[in-house]
């Protein structure tokens, strides 16, 4: 097993002591909750009579099944109305801070929890989604939970997990331009399977990794669990470091910020570190990426040719011939000039202010496609207002695109943010299975915010490195408020 790695030593700092069963019972740093999986895990504690343990270590938002659009209550949604209502009540019930859509902090749960600084080094975060991951990317132990673990971490502010290998990916060189943080994940999945990472937390490092900024690691560790992975962190650095000191945890105590960079300095993987397993990719070698099947582990670089299902492992023919058939794809043609009908630049994998800046080099001063329908949703009421503040809604919206209020919207449909019919969506989110938009027929086909937004414009698959930018991430930006 690993040593001395960061997750050995956040994981035996968080030990409180090894179960019967030989799991591990962890103490839990931050508990992130929302509206859709939480209700019935409060539920339970009300059937047994018990209160929130420790609600100074718990924080919620809504983000799954708020609209979009008219956000006037109750919501048009029964079940929507149901849950947001049912949030209300027991975050008042426990004083659990809310980030309510009145004020102004409310987003998707992986959005605001880093950028408020509640999300720190050397933590353990757990949440009741898949993506918790998202927040290795500081150097945390992030977990999406069930419904019963919520139910035990709201109860006893722990919980009981088994301790996995750790695999740590290199990924060496430096990305072409137009290449991003999407694309290096993408490429990984495709390369370790979306099973690759069964029984593994996934360290990422190497040369491309410590050049990302914040935004950029966190999509690479929000689709760990897309490669099977049980979680994915960076270790934290000097990056990590400028993003925390301009939050609200920090922006006003820098004493305490000290105070505590030397506990995350001191829980990074030192030169001792010894690795279940280690793999190796050449990042000079990735391509913008664009799926063409059904899961994230179906891509292939936007100038490379789909696979025939004949040259594929054997186990992973049959699945390719259904996504094949599902999407229309034809096996040795490459991905471009697939036509769009939905350009969808979002979710808790690509919707902050870096992700909306990048989208906007490609669409300022261009036009949404006839054919298409094109939408931006925000990842939080921050990252909302700071685009608004440089002038970025005007931006899109001047092209075509329509600026929405936060939340998960068309990532997972749970709202009126739907595909309809065998729509194919452009999609900026992370996962592609059939029926994950709202619709069964729907396609979605996995790629950047660049390669989203040079859909929109061209109405297909674009290689986005074919068309010029428009300005720089650093053309005058207003200064960001996290």
């Amino acid at each position: 097993m690993s040593q001395h790695t960061l997750y050995d030593d956040v994981w035996e700092r968080h030990r409180v002591r090894t179960l019967p069963s030989g799991q591990d019972q962890l103490f839990v740093g931050l508990h992130l909750v929302h509206e859709v999986t939480s209700p019935q895990a409060f539920g339970m504690l009300e059937e047994r009579g018990l209160e929130v343990a420790r609600p100074d270590l718990t924080h919620a938002t809504a983000d799954h099944i708020v609209p979009t659009d008219d956000r006037s209550r109750p919501y048009g949604d029964d079940a929507a109305e149901s849950m947001m209502s049912e949030l209300e009540r027991n975050v008042g019930d426990s004083a659990i801070a809310f980030d309510h859509p009145d004020t102004g902090r409310q987003g998707i749960v992986h959005v605001v929890g880093p950028e408020q600084g509640l999300t720190q080094p050397g933590m353990t975060v757990v949440c009741g989604d898949s993506h918790t991951a998202t927040h290795g990317a500081f150097g945390a132990l992030a977990f999406g939970i069930g419904t019963s673990q919520i139910r035990d971490v709201l109860a006893t502010q722990t919980i009981a997990m088994e301790k996995k290998r750790v695999r740590r990916i290199e990924v060496t060189g430096e990305l072409d331009e137009g290449v991003t943080a999407k694309d290096v994940i993408l490429t990984i999945i495709r390369e370790l399977g979306t099973d690759g990472g069964v029984g593994y937390v996934y360290e990422y490092g190497g040369p491309v990794v410590e050049a990302m900024d914040m935004e950029g690691r966190m999509t690479v560790c929000n689709m760990s669990i897309e490669g099977g992975a049980r979680a994915g962190y960076v270790n934290p650095d000097e990056t990590t470091d400028a993003w925390l000191r301009e939050t609200d945890a920090f922006r006003d105590d820098p004493e305490r910020f000290e105070e505590l960079r030397e506990y995350w300095e001191s829980i990074r993987s030192g030169p001792d570190a010894e690795y279940d397993d280690v793999v190796t990719i050449d990042g000079s070698a990735i391509e913008p990426a664009v799926t063409w099947g059904t899961t994230p582990g179906q891509s292939v670089g936007v100038t490379d040719p789909v696979p025939d299902p004949d040259s594929l492992p054997e186990g992973q023919r049959d699945v390719a011939r259904r996504a094949q058939a599902h999407t229309g794809v034809t096996p040795g043609e490459s991905m471009q000039g697939y036509p769009v009908d939905v350009a969808f630049l979002g979710s808790c994998t690509n919707a902050r202010l870096a992700d909306l800046r990048d989208a906007a080099r490609v669409v300022r001063g261009r036009a949404v496609h006839g054919d298409v329908r094109a939408l931006v949703v925000p990842g939080s009421q921050r990252v909302a207002a700071n685009a608004e503040a440089e002038g970025l809604d005007d931006v899109f919206r001047d092209a075509g695109f329509e600026w929405r209020a936060p939340g998960c919207s068309m990532c997972l449909g749970m709202n009126d943010d739907q595909l309809v019919g065998d729509e194919v969506c452009a999609s900026s989110s992370n996962r592609n299975f059939v029926g994950r938009q709202g619709s069964k027929e729907g396609r979605t086909l996995l790629m950047s915010p660049r390669m989203v937004a040079a859909a929109a414009v061209t109405g297909e698959v674009t290689d986005v490195r074919e068309l010029s930018l428009v300005g720089t991430d650093t053309d005058d930006p207003a200064e960001v408020t996290r």
